[in-house]
């Protein structure tokens, strides 16, 4: 939680006392770390990278990395005596539990966030092995999602110091996931006000784009959200926040399943959006089912794209267009068992924005799965 003390509001803003460099990883606690890097791999298409764990001097825990293009996956999960892992997985099932941020300078991250109100996670601490050092720290942010700085200008290894290179006989092919588009959190009732100042104050971010209840509704539900952009743009992180209707939004369900605030989904860019959802189709991959008179009027509203619209009618994937240009995007179902966790797979054509045209036809098509759960 931000200190929103008058000693920590007094720090003066500077412009862009955070500079990033992008995400580095993001971090799953799960229960089984094996088989999740296995169903990433078979089905998201990331390939093997490394590994830590009893053969490395871990003993409390194991963690496998994957990776695909600029996406790095961690997958860890307790052995024996690891409490923070095992108390995140107890109360939440399988979820993000760190979105670790690549900086020029690690321990400079942490001071400049502490002192602006950050709580601290981890203090700067150096690793080292043949490859080189990484300087590591970190921060809580909503719930129990931890955001971690990574400095490794001088490191050269797989991945990191206690890790050792993960060769496995088989890769499948890659999907053209490419890096990560945005990250967005879900928290409880009138907190997304208050995880905004954290980011403006703490991280030195700007509130790019803001959607109300009028914005994100249907008939039965709405949400609120505001996004969340660092200075080069690198890093953006849309915040939602339940709004009053009729029945349980998706926030909500999010909440109630999750045991609390977190990361709700991952959206990770491609520049080939039919040929990469083609693809994770055809490796089982969920997606949301939008209704085909989505496409009956689609362009008459954003346009001409350079697309053909049938595959897309027949993908399920949803298009969109601001003053930029247009974004093509699609939203998985939960790969969780609870109803959590899911990614959204975007393309853009110059948009900068969010998909605003396809927030109804997107939540009705959630309402429906939620339904189906018995939990709308």
């Amino acid at each position: 939680m931000p200190d929103t003390s008058k000693a920590a509001a007094a720090i003066p803003a500077t412009a862009d006392f955070l500079p990033l460099q992008g995400t580095d990883y993001i971090e799953f606690y799960v229960g089984n770390a094996k088989q999740a890097a296995h169903f990433y791999k078979t089905t998201f298409g990331f390939q093997s990278l490394a590994y830590a764990g009893p053969e490395t001097g871990v003993k409390e825990k194991a963690s496998y990395v994957v990776r695909q293009h600029k996406l790095t996956f961690v997958f860890t999960t307790p052995i024996r005596n690891c409490a923070e892992v095992e108390a995140h997985i107890a109360r939440h099932g399988d979820g993000v539990s760190m979105l670790a941020l690549r900086v020029n300078d690690a321990s400079d991250a942490w001071e400049q966030t502490t002192k602006r109100g950050g709580k601290s996670y981890m203090k700067p601490v150096t690793l080292e092995d043949e490859h080189g050092t990484v300087v590591m720290s970190g921060i809580h942010t909503y719930g129990d999602t931890v955001h971690l700085f990574i400095e490794r200008k001088d490191y050269n290894g797989a991945f990191l110091p206690g890790y050792q290179p993960w060769k496995p006989a088989y890769n499948p092919p890659e999907t053209g996931l490419l890096y990560v588009d945005h990250c967005v959190g879900n928290v409880g009732w009138n907190q997304m006000n208050k995880w905004v100042h954290f980011y403006e104050e703490v991280m030195g971010f700007r509130n790019i784009l803001s959607f109300d209840d009028t914005d994100i509704s249907t008939e039965y539900s709405a949400l609120m959200s505001k996004v969340m952009s660092n200075g080069n743009g690198y890093v953006k992180f849309p915040i939602n926040e339940p709004a009053e209707g009729k029945k349980k939004s998706q926030v909500e369900e999010y909440l109630d399943f999750y045991n609390g605030e977190g990361v709700q989904h991952v959206a990770l860019a491609t520049n080939n959006i039919i040929e990469t959802v083609s693809a994770l189709q055809s490796r089982g991959v969920e997606f949301l089912k939008i209704p085909a008179s989505y496409y009956d009027t689609v362009l008459d509203r954003v346009g001409a794209i350079d697309e053909d619209l049938l595959p897309l009618k027949e993908l399920g994937i949803l298009i969109d267009r601001d003053e930029e240009g247009y974004l093509l995007q699609i939203f998985s179902k939960p790969v969780e068992d609870r109803p959590t966790l899911f990614f959204e797979i975007i393309q853009r054509k110059g948009a900068k924005s969010f998909g605003k045209g396809n927030f109804k036809a997107l939540f009705e098509a959630l309402e429906r799965e939620q339904e189906a759960r018995g939990n709308l």
